[in-house]
């Protein structure tokens, strides 16, 4: 059975008036892994107010303590929290809800650069916590959520080899496009749909940091594979111990292509059975100690 490495749920659905994108509730996104044969996933809070209304934590702790063994914290914290300031003591904060029971942190969606001093200062804490980061990139500042990055992914780079021990889970279509070289820097703020003619910094940042880890939910991760489903089988091959399979369904009836499309590329002999374990499940297992 797959474990989702990135799932999102809410308590209690947002009023329909206010126009927000509603994540399923928790016994809605249970009935869709009973579809999928997903035996579990890691719940992330949304924190950041960028685009959707903040969620607290303790929502998060609650919907898992009442379906036991089927939900995995994560908390987020808002690099602003506390006293807006780059020195902020977020170790408090996570360490409270590491003690709490949650094994990471995410997703961080504040639309600050990478190099802001207070996404530094996030990041630190992090690492000295011991708990892995999911975050989402964006293309931009304003107008969009996630930490913004130029193309080549110049801060990110930095901050992999500044935080050698923070295990940084990358996800958003702005990163994933990158698994290629861009035809136009407008790629990455989609879906890129030509092959992987020439590799793209992604791959070169995984060789280069072993702490890079792949998140290949939604739209933009399986969009990374499908495009090139042979230089995905080799994609999946190399990196088999740092990419993990995830849905990041954002409605109760969200689609999961690519849970079908691992399992036809095993079919098909294109990847092993053991490749196809750790991304489906083992690796989760690894980096979160289920």
């Amino acid at each position: 059975m797959f474990i989702d490495i990135h799932a999102h749920a809410v308590r209690i659905p947002a009023a329909p008036f206010l126009g927000f994108q509603t994540f399923p509730t928790p016994e809605q996104l249970l009935n869709r892994y009973r579809e999928l044969n997903v035996d579990r996933g890691i719940l992330l809070p949304l924190v950041s107010p960028e685009v959707y209304l903040p969620q607290a934590n303790e929502d998060i702790l609650e919907m898992a303590e009442r379906f036991p063994g089927k939900f995995i914290p994560f908390c987020n914290i808002d690099p602003r929290v506390v006293s807006n300031s780059f020195d902020a003591p977020l170790d408090r904060c996570l360490k409270y809800y590491k003690d709490k029971g949650c094994r990471g942190v995410g997703e961080v969606t504040v639309n600050l650069p990478f190099l802001h001093p207070l996404v530094q200062n996030l990041f630190k804490h992090t690492q000295e916590a011991g708990l892995p980061l999911t975050f989402h990139i964006a293309p931009q500042m304003g107008g969009c959520y996630g930490i913004h990055d130029d193309p080549g992914l110049p801060q990110l780079e930095q901050c992999l080899g500044k935080f050698s021990k923070l295990k940084f889970l990358a996800h958003s279509a702005t990163f994933w496009a990158e698994i290629s070289r861009l035809e136009t820097p407008a790629d990455r703020r989609g879906y890129p749909s030509y092959p992987v003619n020439e590799e793209g910094v992604v791959p070169k940042l995984f060789r280069r940091y072993p702490n890079l880890l792949g998140d290949l939910s939604a739209g933009s991760g399986c969009n990374a594979l499908t495009r090139d489903p042979d230089y995905a089988a080799h994609f999946l091959a190399e990196f088999q111990d740092r990419l993990f399979f995830g849905i990041d369904i954002c409605k109760p009836d969200g689609p999961a292509p690519l849970a079908g499309f691992l399992v036809k590329l095993r079919d098909e002999k294109k990847i092993s059975q053991d490749v196809f374990s750790k991304v489906t499940r083992e690796n989760a297992v690894k980096l979160l100690g289920l």
